[in-house]
């Protein structure tokens, strides 16, 4: 991935990118220095708060990267997997129901998502919703398709 641009934020759209990540996670962002950065080569747009790449916009939303997930707590739309499914997800297999053992119940078909580890609750991956929150556990199906994850191009970036 190269940088085709990058220049601050105005602040009406700092204000935008604070309400959304707000609104969609619970987390309150507290930069001073907001940079869009738009990259060739791939489907997202970085927005660097104080410099750490902790937005991306999916599909012209911003939320949070894991990279950014992982740096604040992460209190609505996560949906917690298993030790089992750790590895997978880690690698950007989409989330199956066996391997969810908890779903925040306000996540609705088609949001993005956080998926994070049980154990330290550190997150492995960002996700679009296929179902409800109240739906994901269970047996079979795949619920969370992996758009972002630990390793991939995204969470390697450095600028």
């Amino acid at each position: 991935m190269q940088v085709k641009s990058r220049h601050h934020l105005r602040s009406d759209d700092v204000n935008e990118v604070e309400s959304a990540v707000s609104e969609q996670l619970g987390v309150e962002l507290d930069g001073d220095a907001y940079e869009l950065v738009e990259l060739d080569g791939s489907e997202f747009d970085l927005v660097l708060v104080d410099g750490k790449p902790h937005i991306c916009y999916v599909d012209d939303e911003p939320f949070l990267t894991v990279a950014g997930a992982n740096a604040h707590e992460v209190t609505r739309r996560a949906v917690t997997v298993d030790a089992g499914a750790i590895s997978f997800v880690s690698g950007g297999a989409d989330v199956m129901r066996p391997g969810i053992v908890e779903a925040d119940s306000d996540i609705a078909e088609g949001d993005l998502v956080v998926i994070v580890e049980e154990t330290h609750g550190k997150a492995l991956a960002i996700g679009r919703a296929l179902t409800n929150g109240d739906d994901m556990v269970g047996d079979s199906g795949k619920v969370v398709e992996s758009l972002h994850h630990v390793g991939d191009d995204l969470y390697e970036f450095r600028v």
